[in-house]
């Protein structure tokens, strides 16, 4: 059996991924913000690690330290935030953290995993994009920035990756029923009250919050989505692929944009979730 890393598993999809890879009989090691946040994973048999993804020292250091300890054979890079906002009202501190968190953590787990993997000849690189990743979706200009960022550096990075053996991949959900929406800033753009600030995009972004709430209202389950995410992680050689989508909703929502050459079918998707008739 396998050694895997997994990034981000206090909560979602991240930890009922770590769960389903130990049930299967892996050895999981799993990074939360917080050492009580871990409590689940550690009951059913995960090694719990406390790590800020963004610490690019720290990570490193785990990484060198699982490989030496037990070896290591899959890295999943599954932590990330969300932030809510258009480009006027986005602070750059908010921008550079949503890059901090979504891509410099893959990028330099990804650098590390592949010091040790490269010698070995083999091993599974799998970072968690979105769909956020392939479409570009309203108020979200920083997130799908980053997440487009991730896509980029690993489908450059796989065929590389795969002539020495390792396999690099994307995992993209659609709508996932987990904490990431708690977690996701809002500042931007809505008042200490929990209100839209009153700008010249509220009426925009009331409308753009509405739909998010009925989508995550019918979102894909945690459980299902970190199952298809340990799934796509242990594939078989003859089924691994670098791209994966966590269900047939996801599926549906990415070849919106890549079979969009012009980009008109995407903008026409994406205006109507701000439209006044949305």
């Amino acid at each position: 059996m396998s050694t895997a890393l997994v990034t981000g598993v206090s909560s979602g999809m991240g930890l009922h991924c770590a769960l389903e890879l130990v049930r299967l009989g892996h050895t999981v090691h799993g990074t939360v913000r917080r050492a009580e946040d871990g409590a689940e994973l550690a009951r059913a048999g995960g090694l719990i690690h406390v790590l800020d993804v963004r610490d690019a020292e720290g990570a490193a250091s785990l990484v060198d330290s699982i490989a030496q300890s037990s070896g290591l054979d899959i890295l999943i890079n599954n932590a990330g935030r969300g932030a809510v906002g258009t480009a006027e009202q986005l602070p750059m501190a908010v921008v550079r953290d949503q890059m901090e968190t979504n891509f410099f953590s893959a990028v330099a787990l990804t650098q590390a995993a592949l010091r040790h993997m490269r010698p070995q000849g083999r091993g599974t690189i799998l970072t968690v994009t979105s769909v956020g990743g392939v479409v570009g979706q309203p108020f979200n200009d920083a997130y799908c920035a980053s997440k487009f960022a991730v896509e980029g550096f690993m489908q450059s990075l796989a065929p590389v990756a795969a002539a020495f053996g390792v396999r690099v991949g994307v995992f993209e959900p659609a709508a996932v029923a987990t904490g990431f929406v708690d977690s996701v800033a809002r500042d931007a753009v809505m008042g200490d009250d929990g209100s839209v600030r009153d700008d010249p995009y509220a009426p925009l972004i009331a409308r753009y919050l509405e739909r998010a709430s009925a989508a995550f209202a019918s979102a894909q389950t945690a459980e299902s989505a970190g199952a298809a995410l340990a799934s796509a992680a242990v594939a078989e050689s003859d089924e691994w692929k670098p791209r994966w989508q966590s269900s047939e909703a996801a599926v549906q929502f990415v070849s919106a944009s890549l079979a969009d050459l012009d980009g008109q079918r995407v903008h026409g998707l994406t205006s109507g979730w701000i439209a006044e008739s949305a």
